[in-house]
């Protein structure tokens, strides 16, 4: 971390709302998240999983709002690091950002994971080709697809994932009106009741709050547009609606979806989803109803995973390049290529971590249902508090500008915020205070204490950075640098002290 000079800039200006909207959707991963992440949550919620989805688009339209707020005033690649910042304490946006680094890098992973498995099945099933083999090259084939689409730079990458998402939401609501047609007199709303939620060990609400878990993960993404601020045209109104508009269209996507599956799966029967069809059970049934065309099925979820993985890609070098810029990581992360203004060294860190993730936990468990929900819930962990901090930073933001505040947008949608997501944090954590809380089974439990230990290095490099002197460099993820910011300003409009881009001393170093 000698070297803190910035090495280059990101493309200003070079995507619109389209793009960035798509960006937030295609994080989401609307056909991967349909037939992996949500429906892991339905051995928890059983038939009221459709509840469950309810509930996880309540809680992240409130977040949605609140960011939306945000960013209407604070442009940054940073993204919640700087609303943390500007909202709370520059310490609080330190540890979003700490915490934030972590949950994007493991997105790529754990959709590796997926595209491994789904190709891996695909072929075993169709031409007796081993599983064992096949999943691990799937998933390294698919982390170099990602690494090229991060290369050649935000123009490339953005428009690859609109095409990308428009062709797998498609394809998934034409079958799930399908399934809804064939359900016939099996289509019920008593799917959005706690009845059906039958689990064993998860009954009634116990079971749709802990199904909520891998349905909010299901949502997770829809704020990554936060990070392209800097590389968007009209960022503050450009990210406000892309954040919102994504939450509101995928959850009624996946509100459609879902409903599909339990009426036509059977809501009484709908703790074994995620294990029909060998554990691809959207696959099996668009073979069941589509004959040869289930192949349709099989491409929209791989092109779900790489959109994904590629969405969340973007999301962490932005991050990363801000964390650089503000001298926190090495600076070679602001490192940018001479043509095509991508962060390529991040694009590179990120390739690597994610195979170090991917890879040794799909050997020692299995790349799904196991290793997929590990890592899932670990990242659902991490995005909870954050959604929960940015709710808490747009109070603290609009009370510093009365003029502004609205009691209604600044107030109460934050503090329904966070309560829509409290219980879902306890049963994560395995806190239960509460009568419908019931802690999630082993290895899923990992999670939060996996989460504690990297939140508590952070707290301790924040301490080592503040005890040292540094202050500076926490200070600096307050800054603005959008496009159209011109010299970094507060969002008051006093001018911001900009970071010195010097090399550090010998003392610094």
């Amino acid at each position: 971390m000698a070297d803190t000079a910035v090495r280059g800039r990101l493309a200003g200006n070079a995507v619109g709302l389209r793009e960035v909207l798509f960006q937030s959707i295609t994080h989401m991963a609307p056909g991967a998240a349909v037939a992996f992440s949500i429906i892991v949550g339905a051995a928890f919620a059983g038939g009221a999983l459709p509840l469950s989805v309810l509930l996880a688009l309540v809680g992240c339209l409130f977040v949605a709002v609140s960011i939306g707020q945000l960013a209407k005033h604070l442009p940054s690649a940073a993204g919640f690091a700087t609303y943390a910042a500007r909202g709370l304490h520059p310490g609080v946006g330190f540890l979003v950002a700490w915490g934030y680094a972590l949950a994007e890098a493991m997105v790529a992973p754990l959709l590796y994971l997926v595209f491994g498995h789904v190709l891996a099945g695909t072929l075993a099933e169709e031409y007796g080709w081993p599983y064992e083999t096949w999943w691990p090259i799937g998933t390294v084939g698919a982390a170099v697809v990602v690494l090229l689409l991060g290369w050649f730079g935000i123009r490339v990458s953005a428009v690859a994932g609109t095409l990308l998402g428009l062709f797998e939401i498609a394809v998934f609501a034409a079958l799930a009106i399908w399934m809804i047609v064939k359900a016939g007199d099996a289509n019920t709303l008593s799917v959005f009741g706690t009845g059906p939620a039958n689990s064993p060990d998860f009954g009634g609400w116990s079971g749709v709050i802990a199904g909520s878990v891998f349905t909010i993960l299901a949502f997770i993404g829809f704020e990554a547009a936060a990070p392209l601020a800097e590389e968007a045209r009209n960022p503050r109104r450009t990210v406000q609606i892309a954040v919102v508009a994504s939450a509101v269209l995928i959850g009624a996507f996946y509100l459609l979806t879902t409903y599909a599956a339990a009426v036509y799966f059977g809501p009484d029967r709908f703790t074994g989803f995620a294990g029909f069809g060998d554990g691809n059970p959207w696959q099996q049934m668009a073979r069941d109803l589509w004959g040869g065309a289930w192949v349709l099925i099989f491409v929209a979820i791989v092109i779900s995973a790489i959109a994904n993985s590629n969405a969340g890609a973007n999301a962490s070098t932005r991050t990363w390049y801000a964390l650089g810029r503000a001298r926190i990581l090495t600076a070679m992360l602001t490192e940018t290529h001479p043509r095509w203004r991508s962060p390529y060294v991040g694009v590179l860190v990120q390739f690597a971590i994610a195979l170090l993730i991917a890879l040794p936990l799909g050997f020692i468990y299995d790349p799904y249902p196991t290793a997929f929900g590990l890592v899932g819930t670990a990242v659902t962990v991490v995005i909870i508090l954050i959604y929960i901090v940015l709710n808490l930073a747009c109070i603290g933001f609009y009370l510093r500008r009365r003029s502004d505040f609205n009691p209604f947008w600044h107030l109460v949608v934050p503090v329904l915020g966070v309560a829509a997501f409290v219980p879902a944090i306890l049963t994560a954590l395995g806190i239960e205070v509460f009568a419908f809380v019931t802690a999630l089974t082993w290895p899923f439990s990992l999670a939060g204490p996996v989460v504690a230990g990297w939140l508590g290095l952070g707290l301790l490099y924040l301490l080592y950075l503040l005890w040292t002197g540094r202050r500076d460099r926490v200070s600096a993820l307050g800054q603005l640098f959008g496009p159209d910011e011109g010299p970094p300003g507060r969002a008051d409009g006093a001018a911001a002290k900009v970071p010195e881009q010097r090399p550090a001393t010998a003392a610094e170093a």
